[in-house]
């Protein structure tokens, strides 16, 4: 399973789930990062927390936690 974590700087990704519960996966949903959606990843922090991307239009600091509960799907580049 390829995670947002695993996305390297530049790319863009598109999201096939959302894994947790409770809380913390609505958390993450109410931000925008829904099923579909794509991301952009923009920066990742000197020590590689947070990652910093765009989603839906805005810039989300998201934290390396949060970012491995994001399942995105493996796309071949053209």
């Amino acid at each position: 399973m390829k995670t947002l974590r695993d996305v390297a700087i530049g790319s863009t990704v598109t999201v096939k789930k959302v894994h947790g519960e409770g809380a913390i996966k609505r958390r993450i949903m109410d931000m925008g990062v829904t099923k579909n959606v794509e991301i952009y990843v923009r920066k990742v922090a000197p020590l590689g927390d947070p990652i910093e991307v765009t989603v839906r239009n805005y810039e989300l600091s998201i934290r390396k936690a949060d970012a491995e509960m994001i399942e995105i799907k493996e796309e071949e580049e053209n």
